[in-house]
């Protein structure tokens, strides 16, 4: 068996500081979130270039050789070294990728933010998920919001980047934020590999993300074994037809103590005394007329 992988900790700065003029012709001085190119080379071979913020380049490259099912575990990496003078990610394996140009011969460009991209047929492996047997209570619920709404974040001071989280229960375990959420749930599927067997088996867990829920999200979230997604916006209609099937609970625009629930209700423990009082709308005031 082997060890897990050697890591370089090539963290890049997440913003910098530029000059900017606002309406009333005044310059001052913001933060932006910082962009970049890492190009991704497994055994030498050019993989796929990713724009990205710089968190953890690591465990965004090892997420995403996990969820583009190049590799099956963690250990079949022998080591990533991420050069940012050069603006790549060197994978180094232990025996290469089996059929590595015929699995990356047709790739799917997705809606992601910065254009993510997928390998394979997007459905291709949906019917041999198995997602735990696992709820969310309605209180827990509104506490993962409310521990994202105090998390200190590249976004508060920035913006223009997507955060992702995973819980167990209503425990923030990894924390990520990026240009784009795709890479954003590649970063944590890569800190899951490294976690081993007891966070991948965990049954609680709960992803969470601050950009819509597409098809590509639901999947890679499902291939993680996460049976609860919170998405502080909505979801596509791919997105919602892959939740269904898969029997995954997909929840959105989820604010304050506001949300939907989109898909696989069964999974979600209703308290609605927690809510509060229903707010009327304009309709309702003319229904009452």
């Amino acid at each position: 068996m082997h060890s897990l992988p050697r890591l370089t900790q090539a963290a890049a700065p997440l913003t910098r500081e530029v000059s900017v003029v606002n309406e009333f012709g005044e310059t001052e001085t913001l933060s932006i979130p910082g962009e970049r190119a890492l190009t991704v080379y497994v055994d030498k071979r050019e993989l796929v270039t990713l724009m990205t913020l710089g968190a953890r380049p690591e465990l965004l490259v090892l997420g995403y050789l996990l969820n583009q099912r190049l590799i099956d575990h963690v250990s079949a990496v022998e080591s990533i070294t991420v050069d940012w003078e050069v603006g790549a990610a060197a994978v180094r394996t232990h025996a290469g990728v089996a059929d590595i140009e015929a699995r990356t011969a047709r790739r799917v460009v997705t809606t992601g933010c910065g254009q993510g991209s997928v390998f394979g047929d997007l459905m291709a492996e949906l019917d041999r998920l198995r997602l735990p047997d696992a709820a969310i209570t309605q209180a827990q619920l509104y506490a993962i919001v409310n521990t994202m709404r105090l998390q200190d974040s590249t976004y508060k001071s920035s913006g223009s980047v997507h955060g992702c989280a995973l819980f167990r229960g209503e425990h923030m375990a990894f924390f990520v934020e990026d240009v784009g959420r795709h890479n954003a749930v590649d970063t944590i599927a890569g800190w899951m590999g490294l976690q081993g067997e007891p966070m991948a088996s965990a049954p609680d867990k709960v992803f969470y993300t601050t950009g819509r829920l597409t098809s590509e999200m639901v999947i890679k979230a499902a291939q993680m074994g996460v049976p609860v997604v919170i998405s502080r916006s909505g979801i596509t209609e791919m997105g919602l037809q892959v939740a269904r099937h898969v029997g995954l609970c997909a929840i959105g625009r989820a604010t304050n103590r506001r949300f939907v629930c989109y898909s696989a209700p069964e999974r979600l423990r209703l308290q609605p005394e927690l809510a509060g009082p229903r707010l009327r709308t304009p309709a309702d005031s003319l229904a009452s007329v």
